[in-house]
């Protein structure tokens, strides 16, 4: 009597421990599947490029490599002298032009006061020159404040908050206008795009709270889904000469799922945490979140 039962208590132990671990292996599939999470996760942040917009010798350099600033710090100073020059010299065109201007306005008034003493010809001709000293000094005031506005662009600062990449320039380096000489990472504009397999997005909303873990790094963040990318590329389309479709006519028997770019916005970080683009970070969707 003890042996059937002993058997049967034996097979009711085994499909249990069958069906646990059914249970078990169908859970992780259905978390590794579909369950809104993902590996390739990365912070990311706006990287401003520092180009001046006129050309010289580099004079001073006030920053140094990776270092923090702040909106407004000066970077670096491009040499002044040529473009102290150009705006005196135009300062002493533009006093010229005004001598010019009020001689001018002296003789139009004159004249006009004169009433039919002076011919009608002369008359004109006397408002005709007060108009083109006006002109002229009008144009020496815009050369003037071109000139100004070259010697302040000689100065470069910093456009936003955050930190100097690690290669500062250097005292005589001659810079072109328009031409990239550093960046600055935007410390108020890190996020994390997060790629997440299609499979996976009819669990992702908008304003869903996400849990950020950040690799090399046992901190927890938190923060909340801030859009879904609209589209991204088709690598097996591309358009031809005419501008038709050009499809590849090889399929794929194994079709992976493609990855959507969801962008995440950090909702608060310790200040202790470092914070450095590029890192990579595991994302998880926190479900019934933000609905």
């Amino acid at each position: 009597m003890k042996k059937p039962l002993l058997t049967l208590g034996r097979m009711v132990l085994t499909l249990l421990v069958v069906t646990l671990a059914t249970v078990l292996v169908w859970q992780m599939v259905l978390y590794y599947m579909f369950a809104p999470w993902t590996r390739d996760g990365h912070i990311r942040a706006d990287v401003i490029q520092i180009a001046p917009d006129v050309s010289g010798l580099i004079q001073e350099v006030s920053v140094r490599d990776n270092q923090v600033i702040k909106r407004g710090d000066v970077l670096f100073t491009i040499d002044q002298d040529r473009f102290r020059l150009a705006l005196r010299q135009a300062q002493a065109t533009l006093a010229e032009r005004k001598e010019t201007l009020a001689q001018a306005q002296r003789e139009a008034k004159r004249n006009r006061g004169l009433g039919n003493l002076v011919a009608q010809e002369q008359l004109e001709e006397s408002q005709s020159r007060e108009a083109r000293a006006q002109s002229a000094m009008a144009e020496a005031q815009v050369a003037v404040d071109a000139a100004q506005l070259n010697l302040d662009r000689s100065v470069l600062r910093s456009p936003v908050d955050g930190y100097l990449n690690d290669r500062a320039p250097r005292v005589n380096e001659f810079v072109s206008a328009g031409r990239p000489v550093l960046s600055v990472v935007d410390s108020n504009s890190y996020h994390v795009d997060g790629y997440f397999e299609e499979t996976k997005l009819s669990g992702i909303k908008v304003g869903q709270a996400v849990d950020i873990r950040v690799m090399g790094d046992n901190t927890r963040l938190r923060g909340h889904v801030l859009s879904i990318a609209a589209g991204i590329e088709d690598r097996d389309r591309s358009s031809g000469a005419n501008l038709l479709p050009n499809v590849n006519p090889a399929f794929s028997w194994v079709r992976l799922a493609q990855r959507i770019p969801v962008r995440i916005a950090f909702d608060q970080v310790p200040d202790d945490f470092r914070m450095i683009a590029g890192r990579t970070a595991t994302v998880s969707i926190i479900e019934g979140s933000g609905q």
